[in-house]
């Protein structure tokens, strides 16, 4: 009976995930653009609080894109390093730098939402583009990429990355970049957009006055790039773009616990997402969670060999077949071969960021 009991449960595994392979994340893997072109001003926006190291070597690439007219808005949120210095060297460089500054006696507990708002608030046009400070675009080309699909929607989401290193840490931070992108991604393309990323997106000015900003959850420190995403999103304003030119490329921290509390501090924001958004983000992991428990149990109990191996196949071939281009179009191929095994570790380690949020959830913001 118990055998009969683990049996079941892995078939009903199998299919829930072929559902999410096939009717999601398959959108992703077949996508095509069209070649567009856009040449209407836009304005990007970066939010920075002591970022004078990033700002000094990554904000020439921002400036420098080309693009016909565009400017660069850097909010200066509070910064008490030499970042306002730098900015103002910056401003004598380059015409089309806006430097927005945040004075230090103002009382800003809401992460970057005050600061993204005098952003957007102070852009001159109706097109914005939005990145962080420690982000550097992949190319000269990545505005022209990520705007020219204004042409058909009003929101584009992008992909963002992170550097590549040696190390556990550093793959298992790209794998769950990776996993959070293919569903973020695959859902939009299906008409269920659910976010974005700050690091790489676009959206039209007009959106988020009409929304009236984030006014509807401005008490978190996050929901920058979810909440206020699922408020303006519907099923014909949104894009994606994830061609390699268009890709920025975030700094990888190198310690375990600044990634973690920032795992944990995004998990706090699930609670508030729509009903349907909720359903669809557990029940993937759910069913993966169940397929792997399912086909261990099974080995230690020594089920008959041919179901047990049956099962595997079928769970790692759709698996590889579902990931092979999207991580190719990702640049995530050193990662292919072995991302099964990082599907498992990635599972465990966020179970434990969850029952670690069920004893205290993490209330300082970090970016």
């Amino acid at each position: 009976m118990f055998i009969n009991s683990l049996l079941f449960a892995s078939i009903i595994s199998i299919v829930l995930l072929l559902f999410y392979y096939l009717y999601f994340f398959l959108k992703l893997n077949t996508f095509k653009k069209n070649a567009l072109i856009f040449n209407e001003p836009i304005s990007i926006i970066i939010c920075a609080k002591n970022e004078f190291l990033n700002l000094k070597n990554k904000l020439p690439f921002v400036l420098k894109q080309n693009y016909p007219k565009y400017e660069v808005i850097v909010v200066n949120d509070q910064s008490n390093d030499e970042t306002a210095n730098l900015l103002k060297e910056f401003e004598k460089q380059y015409q089309n730098l806006v430097v927005v500054t945040i004075e230090k006696h103002i009382n800003n507990h809401n992460g970057k939402k005050l600061a993204l708002t005098l952003g957007i608030k102070s852009a001159k046009h109706e097109h914005l583009l939005l990145t962080d400070a420690d982000c550097i675009p992949k190319s000269k080309n990545w505005a022209t990429k990520m705007c020219s699909n204004f042409n058909s929607v009003d929101i584009v989401l992008g992909y963002g990355a992170y550097e590549k290193k040696k190390g556990l840490l550093n793959q298992l931070i790209r794998f769950d970049t990776f996993n959070v992108a293919q569903q973020y991604l695959s859902y939009a393309l299906a008409g269920h957009t659910y976010m974005g990323v700050g690091r790489n997106m676009a959206y039209r000015k007009s959106l988020f006055f009409e929304n009236k900003g984030f006014a509807n959850h401005l008490h978190i420190p996050s929901g920058d790039d979810d909440l206020f995403i699922q408020e303006i999103a519907n099923k014909c304003n949104v894009g994606i773009e994830i061609s390699e030119q268009a890709h920025t490329t975030s700094s990888v921290t190198k310690i375990w616990r600044e990634w973690v509390y920032q795992k944990r501090r995004h998990i706090t924001t699930a609670p508030l997402y729509k009903i349907k958004f909720k359903i669809l983000l557990t029940i993937y992991p759910y069913a993966q969670l169940i397929f792997w428990f399912t086909f261990l149990t099974l080995c230690l109990i020594e089920a008959p060999i041919k179901f047990v191996i049956t099962l595997l196949t079928i769970k790692i071939f759709l698996s590889y077949l579902i990931n092979y281009k999207t991580m190719k179009n990702l640049k995530l191929m050193d990662l292919y071969w072995i991302h099964p095994i990082y599907e498992v570790l990635h599972l465990c380690i966020h179970a434990i960021f969850v029952l670690l949020n069920f004893v205290s959830k993490p209330k300082k913001w970090s970016r």
